[in-house]
């Protein structure tokens, strides 16, 4: 796994295995997570979500502690997928990075705690599946606007934003700071170190 600018986020780009019958990849390997985190990840819950061409999913993040840890693939098409550091406190506070995920690269990206995770359909269809190591818990589901100008995060131009009632009336970055929504820096690093001595117990 190679790790993203943005502190607690990676990548996993798979060996493909091609052949005439079609191909073959491991998508999710709990060791070599373990070896770059420093930690497991719990599988609680398994998402599935389908979308259509210019679907924006996100900003999502939830309360740490506990928080949840999120392992994204996309199966089936194309997706930009979007991590922002929403922790208040941290040296990267509000900074975004972006990876394309699709069928043909089988890339992964595991977001941690605390970490908020956004997407975009860029294909006609586009599956995504997040292995998540909490399971869902509505109380502790927060949303931030992904089209907060004071984020910026750079959309693609070229196709038409779609977003859920819910999205759409998030606050912005500002505003859930404000209200004390967002999670503290301190709180994720504890969170972490906890499930790293969680690992070597």
């Amino acid at each position: 796994m190679d790790p993203l600018e943005i502190d607690g986020a990676w990548m996993f780009t798979p060996r493909i295995h091609r052949d005439p019958r079609g191909s073959f990849l491991e998508s999710f390997t709990e060791a070599e997570l373990h070896a770059d985190l420093g930690h497991g990840m719990t599988i609680a819950q398994v998402n599935c979500s389908e979308s259509r061409r210019g679907v924006i999913r996100g900003i999502h993040f939830s309360d740490v502690p506990p928080g949840q840890a999120k392992y994204v693939m996309c199966p089936s098409g194309a997706i930009l997928d979007v991590v922002v550091d929403l922790r208040v406190g941290s040296p990267g506070f509000g900074r975004w990075t972006a990876v394309p995920l699709d069928d043909e690269n089988r890339r992964a990206v595991y977001v941690g705690e605390g970490l908020g995770h956004a997407f975009v359909a860029l294909s006609d269809q586009a599956t995504v599946l997040y292995l998540c190591s909490t399971p869902y818990a509505p109380a502790r589901e927060h949303g931030v606007h992904p089209l907060d100008a004071d984020i910026g995060i750079a959309w693609p131009g070229d196709v038409q934003t779609i977003l859920s009632d819910k999205d759409a009336s998030a606050p912005s970055l500002a505003q859930a700071r404000a209200a004390g929504l967002l999670p503290d820096f301190a709180d994720c690093q504890a969170q972490a170190a906890l499930l790293r001595a969680g690992a070597s117990g």
